[in-house]
């Protein structure tokens, strides 16, 4: 369908009903076609606001590693064994079972370690 358009095309104004070039009117974000004098851009406060939720999550998480630690009794490497360490108890120093043993008894002053 073929519209009006050029220095002849007139229309009217939506709220102050004054004719108006068909160019000169501007569509205001209610949907009306309005003269210059009456157009007003859309508040800012009217748009919803973006959402952006906090990161809560790890991108690729990777669980917890518990090193086992080397415990010395005595001067360092005359006396040692590995603890069990685990991931809920890490102040587990129980130790591990080794298939050979490292220390069978030893004593520092009036302390006895015994190990099996």
């Amino acid at each position: 369908m073929a519209h009006a358009s050029g220095k002849f095309a007139y229309g009217l104004c939506d709220y102050c009903g004054q004719r108006y070039h068909l160019n000169d009117l501007r569509k205001n974000w209610r949907g009306f076609k309005v003269c210059p004098d009456d157009y007003e851009p859309k508040e800012p406060q009217l748009e919803p606001l973006q959402f952006v939720a906090d990161a809560i999550t790890l991108d690729q998480p990777r669980p917890d590693r518990v090193e086992p630690m080397t415990v010395y009794v005595g001067a360092p490497g005359d006396t040692a064994f590995q603890s069990r360490g685990s991931a809920t108890n890490t102040n587990d120093m129980r130790p591990s079972i080794v298939d050979s043993v490292i220390m069978a008894r030893g004593s520092v002053g009036t302390v006895t370690v015994e190990i099996s």
